[in-house]
């Protein structure tokens, strides 16, 4: 994540965001950076440092699967998409982390 005013992600949650915007359909990797900047109202600015590592992560676990194509800028990119385990995956880290905000709003709350 970029500047020291942007809020920190917890420990797997850009995998999880990585998934979520697959999810929509194929895309490469500056794509993904802009889509979840996009969607968090531009507090979330994944930076190349992060995100690729964490594309590869997801490869090697065989949550995606990666072709070479041309972007919409008429360049060479490497376009990432969901496997049938990378959806079941976001399924199942959907419902936990939903479980674990949840939770830690009751705290908030109640403490």
């Amino acid at each position: 994540m970029a500047s020291e005013d942007s809020p920190q992600l917890l420990p797997g949650t850009l995998s999880m965001l990585i998934l979520r915007t697959l999810a929509a359909g194929p895309m490469h990797g500056y794509a993904i950076a802009r889509r979840i900047k996009q969607c968090s109202a531009e507090v979330l600015d994944v930076e190349e440092g992060s995100l690729y590592p964490a594309l590869n992560r997801l490869l090697v676990k065989g949550l995606l699967k990666a072709e070479w194509g041309t972007s919409e800028t008429n360049r060479k990119a490497r376009f990432y998409r969901l496997t049938r385990e990378g959806k079941q995956k976001l399924e199942a880290e959907t419902e936990q982390f939903d479980k674990l905000v949840a939770a830690i709003q009751m705290v908030m709350k109640r403490a």
